[in-house]
């Protein structure tokens, strides 16, 4: 734990974590983005359409109550979500049909 006496100390410290969770976030999606490119090959094989717009809006409604209780804007969270959905199917389109 840093001396909180040294603003300078205080805040390698605060940058370090901040490293950590930019660091965890990129594993989670990559972990994401290969569940979601399986998710495509199995949309592909059995001819199903890459985007889902009922999963989707029940994904923003679900992202929108959690950035609720973890204090984050729902609108950033919305955001979020609607940008990586935009890639995974961009990602699914690729896929060959059927």
């Amino acid at each position: 734990m840093a001396d909180h006496s040294d603003p300078l100390a205080e805040l390698r410290e605060l940058r370090g974590s901040i490293d950590n969770i930019d660091a965890a976030m990129i594993h989670m999606l990559a972990e994401r983005f290969r569940c979601t490119q399986r998710v495509g090959a199995l949309k592909a094989r059995h001819a199903l359409p890459p985007a889902d717009p009922e999963r989707e809006k029940s994904q923003v409604a679900r992202l929108r109550a959690l950035a609720e209780t973890a204090r984050l804007d729902p609108q950033f969270a919305e955001k979020y979500l609607a940008f990586i959905i935009r890639e995974v199917i961009r990602h699914h389109e690729a896929f060959p049909r059927g």
